[in-house]
Parts: C-alpha cells; sequence; structure tokens
C-alpha cells in the first residue's frame, strides 16, 4: 500500500486508546488523503476514518466498551454479544462508531470495526464492494497486515479492480480515465451519490493522487501489458490502449470476483434456468453492451450494500450523532 507519513505518531497514539488485538487497520477519506479543492486547514477539520479489523467482535467490543463506553450509542446497554451480531449479520458487517473526539489531537475520528474474515469475503468475492472499495484507493496503513492472508486478498482486489475497470473503458483512455473507472466501481449506485455527497468527489480524489495510485497499481498493470499498453511518460493526458478482442473481454470477466459473476450470470438467465457460467460470460464477451452489463452488476452490488450499510449505521451511531453526520455530508455537496 502506502509508505506512513509524517502523521503516523498520531495515529499510533490514536490506536493506544483502543484494545490492542487490532490485526490490520487503515485510514482512509478527506480527512487522512488530500482531494482537490482542500487546503490543508480544510483537510485537517474534516473528520478522519479508520476501520479496525479484529479476529474476535465480541471480545473486542467487550474490551472496548470498558475502555471507551462512551464512543457507543445506547446500543451498549444490549452488551457486546449484541453489537458483535449486530456488526456480523447484515450490511457490510462493519459496526461504525461516529464523531468521537480526541481532544489531545484536536481531531474527530470515525471507525468501523470488522471481522477479519468479512473483511477477507469482501476483498475476495466482492460481496459488499464496501471495504474491497475503499481499498481501491490509496489509503494510510496505520497497523500493517499481520499474516499473509489479508495483504494477498488486498491483492486480489486490486487485480480485481483493474480487470472491472477495463471492461468499464473504451479502446482508448487517458491514465486519469483508468484510476477514475477504478475509483467510481464503488461509487457508482451508492445512494448516497445521489444525496450527500460531492458529485465530483471522484475526479476530486484522483487527481491530487493520480502519484498514489501509480505506485498502488505499478505491479497489477506489469502483469497486464499483453492487454493494455500503457504510456512510455507518466502523465494524465497520456493515452492507455487496451486489446478490446472477445477473448480479452472474456479474459477480464474470468478474473471478476464471484460476485458480479452471479449477478452477471442472473441477469443474463433471469434467474430462471441453470446455465454454465463459461457460456454466459462467453455471450457477453460477444455482446456489443457487454460495458452495460458488467456496470448495471457492479451498481446493483454497491446499492445494495451502501443502503443496508447506511440504515444499520442509524441505531450503531444514534439519532443525534446521525443527524449530524447527515447534515455535514449534506453541506460538503453545496460546498
Amino acid at each position: 500500500m502506502l509508505t506512513k507519513g509524517n502523521t503516523a505518531p498520531m495515529f499510533y497514539r490514536i490506536l493506544s486508546r483502543f484494545p490492542p488485538n487490532i490485526t490490520f487497520c487503515f485510514a482512509y477519506g478527506s480527512g487522512v488523503k488530500q482531494q482537490l479543492g482542500q487546503d490543508a486547514a480544510q483537510k485537517k477539520r474534516n473528520m478522519i476514518d479508520l476501520i479496525y479489523t479484529v479476529d474476535n467482535a465480541h471480545r473486542w467490543h467487550a474490551s472496548n466498551l470498558e475502555r471507551n463506553p462512551d464512543h457507543y450509542s445506547g446500543l451498549k446497554y444490549l452488551g457486546s454479544n449484541f453489537i458483535a451480531k449486530y456488526q456480523e449479520s447484515f450490511g457490510a458487517k462493519v459496526f461504525f462508531n461516529t464523531l468521537i473526539p480526541i481532544p489531545e489531537e484536536d481531531i474527530i475520528i470515525k471507525y468501523g470495526v470488522v471481522c477479519t474474515k468479512d473483511l477477507l469475503d469482501d476483498l475476495t468475492t466482492w460481496s459488499n464492494l464496501y471495504l474491497a472499495g475503499r481499498l481501491h484507493k490509496p489509503v494510510e496503513i496505520i497497523r500493517p497486515a499481520s499474516g499473509s492472508k489479508i495483504q494477498n486478498a488486498i491483492d486480489t482486489n486490486l487485480r480485481a479492480a483493474v480487470h472491472a475497470a477495463l471492461l468499464l473503458l473504451p479502446e482508448k483512455f487517458t491514465e486519469f480515465e483508468m484510476y477514475r473507472a477504478i475509483s467510481n466501481i464503488s461509487y457508482a449506485g451508492d445512494f448516497r451519490m445521489i444525496f450527500g455527497e460531492n458529485k465530483d468527489k471522484v475526479n476530486n480524489i484522483v487527481r491530487p493522487q493520480l502519484e498514489n495510485f501509480r505506485n498502488l497499481y505499478a505491479s497489477t498493470l506489469a502483469d497486464l501489458g499483453h492487454v493494455l499498453q500503457l504510456p512510455q511518460q507518466n502523465s494524465d493526458n497520456s493515452i492507455c490502449i487496451q486489446d478490446q478482442s472477445e477473448k480479452t473481454i472474456l479474459y477480464h470477466l474470468n478474473h471478476l470476483p464471484k460476485w458480479p459473476v452471479r449477478r452477471i450470470v442472473h441477469k443474463q438467465t433471469k434467474g430462471r434456468y441453470r446455465q454454465d457460467t463459461e457460456d454466459i460470460l462467453t455471450d457477453v464477451s460477444k455482446s456489443t453492451n457487454y460495458r452495460e452489463i458488467v456496470a448495471h452488476c457492479l451498481r446493483a452490488i454497491v446499492w445494495q450494500s451502501s443502503v443496508k450499510q447506511s440504515i444499520k449505521n442509524i441505531p450503531s451511531a444514534g439519532l443525534t450523532k446521525s443527524v449530524q453526520y447527515s447534515w455535514s455530508k449534506a453541506l460538503k455537496t453545496f460546498t
């Protein structure tokens, strides 16, 4: 991923406030990574988003409730076992505590807790395209993955993102358009983009971070030299050319994760009868509207998970914080 910057000591101090058994942690969002039209002062005012990966949600929440009971809404009175089940049962399998002040650092954070197994599932199958989508973009790794499983899943997720983006792009495109297409995978279909998010959000993320995107995807793109011709010089206006033969389209389709493939099969068969997946993907590769088919199926996954997770976040945040958070998002739409 990315190397730690000057803000790393602050993140370590934040982590010291929480139970230590976190197997992987990253920070993301406008409070961490520069976005277009945002100066340093604005970045500092933005809430910092963190994801904590844990092996045992019940045990972690029990310990965190002892350390930080004020982080939780009224759900804390139902106990750590309920919170863990609430986290793992629906939505994107993430439990968020939001608008948490850290007075010593003069910041506000939001942190989501996810089980290792659920993170691995989303990264490798795109069951929700929720955390997988966040890890399509440059993030700040605060605690590197313990063991190879998570890192291997992260690498798998990045490769899948390139295959999906190439299916959505025309034969010729710029480097900026490629990274925009990758970033947009997890935003297209997100109902929050209708209201509550800046409509230029994807452009604002990609433009100031082109070099970070290049570093993130360098090894993946190097492995695709047989189907993708990259410009010799790094420039967001340099032209990339991809092979769009039926054979290559099928190659990309076969490298999509499990849930987009299942969506494609269901869409093409209307769910009425069984048919060999390879035959269906072959038919899609020969279709003139394969881009629309792939885009529709990706949007459907994102729409479902974003709606369910947003509903799930209301009780976990509590009514007051939910209103505050929604209002701050709405203000960003008009600023």
